[in-house]
C-alpha cells in the first residue's frame, strides 16, 4: 500500500497504522481540495471516516465522484475502492482486530453483495467474534451463491468450512452449507480431513449422532466408497436407532475391504446394528461366526505392523461373542492372542513417534517414588464417568475414597462437552481431574508424565482409545475394573474380581492375574428413585395378575432364554411379560412374538414399554413387576443392582464367563439365593414357582428390604477400604519385585 505513493500519502499510512484516523483525514480532505478529480482520495477519506464510525459520512464520500463517471466507469471504480477496503480489511485480520474487520467487510458486502470470498470473510469473523447469527446464512444469500459461483478461494472454503463445524455446528443452516460446500472440491479428500474430527466430535463430545450421521452422509455422495467415512456413518446411524441405514452402511463397508484388518472392523460394524437394533437373531449367529474366522484367520497371518488406526479396530469386534455364547476358554484363546498383537503394533507405534512409555523402571523417575508407605497416586481412566452405567456405579468408590492417603487422579477420554451433572461431579471428587480428547498417544503421555503409581482402567475393550492407553504401559502397575471384563492386553497386571463372577478355573485362560476382592467386586450406597410413571390401568393388566420384567437392551436378546422366559409365563396363569430395553421397535416385537408364537404364548400378554426420560424413572416403575427375568449368556449389571435394590425377586441363570454371572454375584452379595438357577431347567422352574407363590415373592423382598443394613453390596465404604488394600498389596508386590 505504501509502494509508490507520493508524500503526503505515506504520512497519512504513517498515521492510519498508529489509529490517529483525524490526521489522516485530514490531509486527504486537504489533498482533494487541491485534486477534487483524483478518485482514490475519496475511496482512502471514506475509510478513515468509516474507522472514526462515521458510516454515513463515509458511503457520502465514496458517492461523491460517482455523480461526474460514466455508466462504464463505475464498476472499475467500485472495484478499486474494493480493493482499498479489503486491504485494509486483511491488514485487521492478521492483527487479530477482527471488529474492525468485520466492519469494513460488510461495507464491500453492501457494495458487492455477491462476492462470494468476502462473504466467507464475514462468515470467519463472525465466527471469531462469536456473532454468527442464525438468519445470516440465508440473508446473505450464501448457499445459493456457493452453488452458483465459480470464482471460489478453495483455501478459504476450507478454512470456513472448518471453523464453521468446530464452533458452530448446531447452526440452523449447518447441513445445507456443508452440502453447498462439498459440491465446490474436485478432489473430496480435500475436505475429508476437516469432516472426520468435525463430525467425532459433534456425534460422540456433543452428543448428536444425528447431524453427524448427516454431514458423513452428505460426503458419502461425493466420495462413495471411502470405507472410514462409511464406517463413523454406520456407528452414529445406530447410535441415533437409524438402525436400517446404521446396518446397510456397516455392509457396504464390510463388502468394500480388502485387509484381513479392515474386514474384521467392518464385520464389527455390521454385528454392532444388528445386535443393538435386536431381533436379528439368525443374521447375528451367522455373521458371529464369520467373525470368528477372521479373528482365527487374522492370528494365522500376524500382520505387524498396522498402522495406529487399523489397530484401534482389533479388539472391540470381541465384545459381540460373549452376547451370543458362554464359552470362555474358548473366546479367550482367541481374544488373548488378538490383544497380544494389538499390543506389539500399538507400541510399535509408539516407539516410531518416540513416545518412552513402555514399561516404567525405577530410573524413569525420582528414587523416592519407588516406596511402600508413599501417598500412591492412582488413575482412573475412562470414557464412561457420566450418565452411564460405569458412571452410576463407579461413583460411589470415589465418594469413599481416602484422599489423604490416596492421589485421585481422573483422566476423562472425550470429556463431553454437555451438561451432564454426574460427569461434573466426578471431576469434582477427584484430587485432579484430566479433561482429555480421543488420542491415545496423547493420553498415555499425560498419564506417564504425571507419574501415576496404579492405572486402573473402567472401559476394556468397550472403547478402543483406552485399550491404546493401557497397552501402551503408562503407569508401571495397571488393572481393570468394572467396565467390562478383562481385556487381556498383556501390559494389564490384574483384573479385579470377587469370589463368585468367575469361576475358580478363569486363571487358567486369564492373562491377567486375577485378584479377588474378600466379598464383591462392586458395592453401591443406594439409587437415585423417582415417581414411578408405569401403572396396571395404564398397561391393561389386572390388579391379581402376576408381572415379570425384563429391562435389558436389544444386544442381550437370546432367542434360547427367551424361549425359558415364554415357558415361565405360558405355566403361570394371569401373568404378563413386561419387556423394557431400547433397539429397533419392530425387530424386537417380531422377535418376542415369534417365540411366544411357537410357545403358544398369546401375544396379548407381551407389553412393550417406552424408554423413560430419566433414570430415577425407569428404576421407580421397576415396582410394578413381581419377577425379574434376567438374561443370558449376557446377564443384567446395572439393570441386577436396580432390581435388588428396589427388593424385586430376580431369577438368572449362572453361566461360566464374567457376563454370564454378574447378577449371581450380585445377588450373593445381598444376600439372597432364591432365584439363582445354575441349569436350563431350574431357571424355568424358578421363574414358575416365583411366579406362583406370592409368599415366597414377599420373603425376598423383605430380606433385600433388610439386606440394604447389612450386605456387602450395599456397603461402599467397606468395599472402598479393600480396593485400597488391593491397591496398598499390589503397590507392594511391585516394590518387592524390583
Amino acid at each position: 500500500m505504501i509502494s509508490n505513493l507520493n508524500i503526503f500519502q505515506q504520512e497519512a499510512y504513517q498515521y492510519l497504522i498508529k489509529s490517529d484516523y483525524t490526521q489522516a483525514a485530514n490531509l486527504y480532505e486537504k489533498a482533494i481540495y487541491k485534486e477534487p478529480k483524483n478518485q482514490s482520495y475519496y475511496w482512502h477519506l471514506g475509510l478513515l471516516l468509516l474507522l472514526q464510525g462515521q458510516e454515513t459520512e463515509a458511503q457520502m464520500t465514496w458517492m461523491l465522484p460517482l455523480t461526474e463517471l460514466e455508466a462504464e466507469e463505475i464498476e472499475s471504480y467500485t472495484n478499486e475502492l474494493i480493493q482499498v477496503l479489503q486491504t485494509e480489511a486483511e491488514r485487521r485480520e492478521t492483527l487479530a482486530e477482527y471488529s474492525i474487520a468485520w466492519a469494513i467487510r460488510q461495507h464491500i458486502r453492501e457494495i458487492n453483495p455477491n462476492d462470494i470470498n468476502n462473504l466467507l470473510q464475514l462468515i470467519l469473523l463472525s465466527i471469531k467474534q462469536e456473532n454468527l447469527e442464525d438468519k445470516t446464512l440465508n440473508d446473505w444469500t450464501v448457499i445459493e451463491l456457493l452453488k452458483q459461483e465459480n470464482n471460489l478461494n478453495l483455501d478459504l472454503l476450507q478454512q470456513v468450512l472448518q471453523d464453521f463445524l468446530e464452533n458452530v455446528p448446531f447452526h440452523p443452516a449447518t447441513v445445507e452449507f456443508v452440502e453447498a460446500c462439498l459440491t465446490k472440491f474436485s478432489h473430496p479428500e480435500d475436505c475429508f480431513w476437516i469432516i472426520l474430527p468435525s463430525v467425532m466430535k459433534i456425534g460422540h463430545t456433543l452428543k448428536n449422532p444425528e447431524l453427524a450421521a448427516r454431514i458423513l452422509e452428505l460426503y458419502l455422495s461425493i466420495d462413495t466408497e471411502n470405507i472410514e467415512a462409511l464406517k463413523h456413518c454406520a456407528i452414529f446411524n445406530q447410535n441415533y436407532g437409524n438402525y436400517s441405514q446404521g446396518i446397510e452402511k456397516a455392509k457396504l463397508c464390510y463388502s468394500l475391504s480388502q485387509t484381513i484388518s479392515d474386514k474384521i472392523a467392518g464385520i464389527h460394524l455390521v454385528l454392532r446394528g444388528l445386535m443393538t437394533a435386536g431381533g436379528y437373531w439368525q443374521e447375528i449367529t451367522s455373521t458371529c461366526k464369520e467373525l470368528e474366522a477372521l479373528l482365527q484367520e487374522f492370528i494365522q497371518a500376524q500382520p505387524l505392523p498396522l498402522d495406529e488406526v487399523r489397530t484401534l479396530y482389533l479388539l472391540t469386534p470381541s465384545f459381540a461373542i460373549p452376547h451370543i455364547k458362554d464359552t470362555p476358554a474358548e473366546f479367550r484363546a482367541i481374544h488373548n492372542q488378538i490383544a497380544q498383537i494389538f499390543q506389539a503394533n500399538i507400541q510399535t507405534a509408539a516407539k516410531e513417534q518416540n513416545l518412552n512409555l513402555i514399561k516404567p523402571t525405577k530410573v524413569d523417575f525420582p528414587s523416592n517414588r519407588y516406596t511402600s508407605t508413599k501417598r500412591l497416586k492412582i488413575g482412573y481412566l475412562s470414557y464412561a464417568l457420566r450418565t452411564h452405567s460405569v458412571g452410576w456405579l463407579a461413583r460411589w468408590l470415589f465418594q469413599h475414597h481416602d484422599q489423604e492417603n490416596f492421589e485421585i487422579n481422573t483422566y476423562f477420554v472425550n470429556y463431553k462437552l454437555v451438561d451432564d451433572w454426574l460427569q461434573e461431579w466426578y471431576v469434582n471428587k477427584s484430587t485432579h481431574a484430566h479433561k482429555l480428547g480421543m488420542n491415545g498417544l496423547e493420553i498415555a503421555q499425560k498419564i506417564h508424565d504425571d507419574e501415576i503409581d496404579i492405572l486402573i482402567d473402567l472401559d476394556s475393550i468397550t472403547l478402543d482409545i483406552s485399550s491404546e492407553v493401557m497397552a501402551l504401559k503408562p503407569a508401571p502397575v495397571q488393572a481393570t475394573w468394572l467396565g467390562w471384563d478383562a481385556s487381556g492386553i498383556p501390559a494389564v497386571d490384574y483384573f479385579i474380581a470377587d469370589p463368585y463372577v468367575l469361576p475358580d478355573s478363569a486363571q487358567n485362560y486369564y492373562t491377567e492375574k486375577i485378584w479377588r476382592l474378600p466379598q464383591t467386586y462392586i458395592a453401591v450406597d443406594g439409587f437415585e428413585v423417582g415417581t414411578p410413571t408405569l401403572r396396571r390401568d395404564d398397561l391393561d393388566i389386572p390388579s391379581d395378575a402376576v408381572i415379570y420384567l425384563s429391562a435389558q437392551r436389544g444386544y442381550k436378546r437370546h432367542p434360547e432364554t427367551t424361549k425359558w422366559q415364554m415357558k415361565i409365563i405360558k405355566e403361570v396363569a394371569n401373568s404378563y411379560f413386561l419387556i423394557k430395553g431400547g433397539g429397533e421397535e419392530e425387530s424386537i416385537k417380531r422377535f418376542f412374538y415369534k417365540i411366544a408364537e411357537e410357545e403358544g404364548v398369546d401375544r396379548s400378554r407381551l407389553k412393550f414399554l417406552p424408554e423413560v426420560a430419566s433414570e430415577a424413572t425407569h428404576r421407580a416403575n421397576l415396582a410394578i413387576a413381581d419377577v425379574v427375568l434376567d438374561t443370558y449368556p449376557y446377564n443384567g449389571a446395572t439393570t441386577t443392582l436396580e432390581t435388588l435394590w428396589m427388593c424385586v425377586p430376580l431369577i438368572t441363570r449362572v453361566g461360566e464367563q464374567f457376563a454370564a454371572r454378574n447378577s449371581y454375584t450380585m445377588m450373593m452379595n445381598a444376600g439372597i439365593t432364591e432365584g439363582i438357577a445354575w441349569t436350563d431347567e431350574e431357571y424355568i422352574e424358578w421363574g414358575i414357582r416365583l411366579g406362583k407363590d406370592a409368599k415366597l415373592r414377599q420373603e425376598i423382598s423383605w430380606k433385600l428390604r433388610q439386606s440394604r443394613q447389612t450386605a456387602p453390596l450395599w456397603n461402599a465404604k467397606q468395599f472402598t477400604r479393600e480396593m485400597e488394600k488391593a491397591y496398598e498389596q499390589m503397590w507392594a508386590n511391585y516394590i518387592s519385585a524390583k
